[in-house]
């Protein structure tokens, strides 16, 4: 009898510590691909904004102020006359897509600068790092505030105060990065042989740090996105009429208690480019390391 039971006791809880581990990496991978495709799939809408957009979202579209949620217009109309929902569209647009070319900006800079510093070490190092951290030392919201400030509103003068501030993030991650891979025996072999500093960094050390590189960037879009619509709330994005999340929040809340819908709208989509990019930027990260 003891014979008999035992077997069919220790084959279970072998099952169990077998089957438990797989079906958190399925559930896992699920969500994890769930993000991902919301990540393409906003990517996809802002690319498509203006085919999608129903209305002009400049101009009025002849029908009543502040009309509220209907067939004919989804979000309603907002104070001028204009349709909501194109203006969400076209203003996501600008925001994801400006958010993307921001952080690959200061993605290249950052890792170029990165690169250098950890290849060569000594005073190379000391003084790429001395000048990021002095960046890194400034308030960078504030930073970006002065700079859009002083150059005046736009969308080319928004990327570039944004971009000034972003890289030095990207430079520490690297350098850690680089100067941890500098010590490998495959980069030391190549030393040995001979190999120039160039190819050094273009073939052994860079593939090495675009993992890093890929899951920063992917966590730091939402934060552009915040920074950006922050900008634009201040009135340092596109001038008027241009549609931007930022600043068609912060000219709706003149008619928060007759049109709440609109203000909060827009506050809503901001909300949801950050995080879907936070859950993207996570998947990411999961995803390489099952690959490692």
């Amino acid at each position: 009898m003891t014979a008999a039971v035992a077997p069919s006791a220790a084959v279970a809880p072998r099952w169990k510590l077998l089957r438990r581990p797989t079906e958190r990496v399925t559930r896992g991978a699920v969500a994890d691909y769930a993000a991902i495709v919301l990540l393409a799939a906003v990517t996809a809408i802002a690319l498509l904004a203006p085919v999608l957009a129903p209305y002009d979202p400049v101009q009025p579209i002849g029908t009543p102020k502040l009309t509220p949620l209907s067939p004919g217009h989804l979000l309603g109309t907002d104070s001028i006359g204009r349709d909501v929902l194109s203006r969400v569209l076209l203003g996501l647009r600008t925001s994801w897509l400006l958010s993307i070319v921001v952080t690959a900006t200061g993605l290249v800079i950052g890792t170029i600068i990165g690169l250098v510093a950890g290849m060569f070490g000594g005073w190379v190092d000391a003084l790429l790092m001395r000048i990021t951290e002095v960046f890194l030392a400034l308030p960078s919201m504030l930073v970006a505030v002065a700079v859009a400030a002083a150059l005046g509103p736009g969308l080319a003068n928004t990327f570039l105060a944004v971009s000034i501030v972003w890289w030095p993030y990207y430079a520490r991650i690297i350098r850690s990065e680089t100067r941890a891979l500098a010590t490998r025996p495959h980069v030391e072999a190549a030393r040995l042989s001979g190999v120039g500093w160039f190819r050094i960094m273009w073939r052994h050390l860079l593939p090495g740090t675009i993992p890093t590189a890929i899951i920063s960037a992917s966590l730091d879009i939402g934060n552009v996105v915040l920074v950006l619509s922050s900008l634009s709330f201040l009135g340092l994005g596109q001038p008027a009429p241009a549609p931007e999340l930022g600043s068609d929040t912060s000219s709706s809340l003149t008619e928060i208690l007759n049109a709440w819908w609109i203000p909060l709208t827009y506050g809503t989509v901001v909300m949801a480019l950050s995080l879907i990019s936070n859950l993207a930027g996570d998947a990411i990260r999961n995803r390489l390391a099952v690959s490692r």
